[in-house]
Parts: C-alpha cells; structure tokens; sequence
C-alpha cells in the first residue's frame, strides 16, 4: 500500500479524535483528550519499535478512536459492567477504524488485521498484539500514572502497576524502568513489584 493510503488514514482518526469535547492541558496547551492519547501511543511506537509495521502503527494511532462515544456510565458500575464496556470500546474502535482504512483503500486483509490488534487479540501470543500492549503499557507510565496516583488509595495502585506489569514483554519492563518518574511514582512502582 502506499504512504499516501497511510497518511490519508492517519489524517482522518486524528480528525476523528479532534472531536473529542473532553481536553486535557500538556505543557500549558488545551488538546482534544484522544487526540493527544493518539499522538502519544505513535510516539511512543516509534521510540520503543522504529520498523512497526504499517498495520501496529494503525492501531496505535487508533487504540480510542472516538472513546468518549461510549461512556463508562452507560454499563453498570460494577466489575462485571467495567469488562462489558472495555469489549464494547474495542469492537467499536475496530469498526470504526476499518470503515477509515476501507475509505481510503486498503485491502480486507490489512484491515483485518488492524482489527485484531485494536482488539487485542491473542495477547503474549501474538508479536505485534504484545507490542502494542507494550506501547499502551508505557504510555499510561509515562502519562497517566499521576493522575491515577491522585485518585486512588496506595494499594489500589499497587494492584494497577502490578496488573499493568503482567501484560508487558521483557522489553517492555526494560523501557518502563528507563522513565523518568517522580521520586514517590518509583517508591510506588518498586513496592508493587517487590523491588
């Protein structure tokens, strides 16, 4: 396929995610919230794998393509309802990311298998699922942990950290000790993992 293709399609998500009434404020500018997710999960692809195939850096770009169509209010408050509506957002955002690619011209195949990643499938099986995990992985480390840190008690966290750690790859774990966390987010981080 051409760039030309990748490009196309690359410009419509972010457009797509540009509609995100929620922002969030980094380094002093206002950013549509999955917008600015979106060009941080290609960024960090790139950092961590330079030669992604065309179909993970989709998908990376792509990963909550229009998320905020989907609220988590509309499941029940529950476990059970959290599950439903994290399956719900993945089948979502793989159908709306294949009417893009069809949209510009790729093939059944190479949307399939955008399709697979966004969805996760087959994780630790498959090498580009768990790459993409990876990415998502030391995006939230590297972004999102904070703002976590603030909301829930020091056991709660230790629990997500944990959980977060199970999905990586080994060179996954290596990339995430490599982030520049804040003194207290590295204590959080060691304790969890038993370090």
């Amino acid at each position: 396929m051409t760039n030309t293709a990748f490009y196309n399609a690359s410009n419509l998500i972010d457009a797509e995610n540009a509609q995100d009434p929620n922002t969030e404020v980094y380094q002093s500018i206002s950013y549509p919230k999955e917008l600015l997710y979106s060009n941080r999960m290609y960024e960090k692809l790139m950092e961590f794998e330079p030669n992604a195939s065309e179909e993970v850096q989709i998908a990376s770009k792509a990963q909550h393509i229009c998320r905020w169509k989907i609220g988590r209010d509309s499941y029940p408050m529950d476990r059970v309802g959290y599950l439903k509506w994290r399956e719900e957002l993945k089948k979502f955002h793989a159908t709306t990311t294949a009417s893009i690619l069809e949209k510009v011209g790729y093939d059944a195949a190479f949307i399939a298998r955008v399709s697979f990643l966004i969805e996760k499938k087959q994780l630790k099986k498959d090498e580009e699922t768990q790459l993409l995990e990876d990415v998502i992985c030391l995006v939230f480390l590297s972004y999102y942990l904070d703002p976590f840190v603030q909301k829930h008690d020091r056991e709660k966290m230790k629990n997500i950290i944990l959980k977060t750690w199970n999905k990586m790859s080994d060179k996954g774990h290596q990339e995430a000790l490599k982030i520049n966390y804040s003194a207290s987010n590295l204590d959080l981080i060691k304790e969890a993992l038993g370090l």
